[in-house]
């Protein structure tokens, strides 16, 4: 299974088709929806898992996409957990959409699984004592 955390962009004029759901119906791809804002008449985006049972059939859902006017890209940022800073608190684990941050029991430890990360930023944010924190992912650089 091929699966990818892809970034749509939506001109206005294009925001309300119908254009995902067909990412299933004639491509046979799953998609996760992990953030999204669209209004009518407005540019909108969506950041979604974007699952298939290979790559190609993958970049042919994505080709369709590009040949109606949207504009797709990857999460430039990564996530990391500054362990000797992390108190385990628990905040983060209440923001995050797809538990990639949990509570591991009976230990009472925080952790962070990268593979389920959206890249919303909601932990940094939320995250008392900063221990959550970006970084680009292709220079490994700590961001801000």
């Amino acid at each position: 299974m091929y699966s990818k955390i892809t970034i749509l962009t939506f001109p206005p004029e294009i925001s309300q088709k119908a254009l995902v759901c067909q990412l299933t119906k004639k491509y046979d791809l799953l998609f996760n929806i992990l953030s999204a804002k669209i209004s009518n008449k407005k540019e909108g985006y969506m950041v979604l898992e974007i699952s298939s049972a290979s790559k190609t059939g993958f970049n042919k859902g994505i080709k369709f996409l590009k040949d109606q006017g949207v504009s797709i890209s990857s999460p430039e940022h990564q996530i990391y957990k500054d362990e000797e800073v992390c108190t385990h608190c628990g905040a983060c684990t209440a923001v995050c959409p797809t538990e990639a941050l949990y509570i591991k029991r009976p230990e009472m430890e925080i952790i962070f699984d990268k593979e389920k990360c959206s890249v919303c930023e909601l932990c940094v944010v939320t995250c008392p004592t900063r221990a959550m924190g970006l970084f680009a992912s292709k220079s490994q650089q700590v961001i801000g």
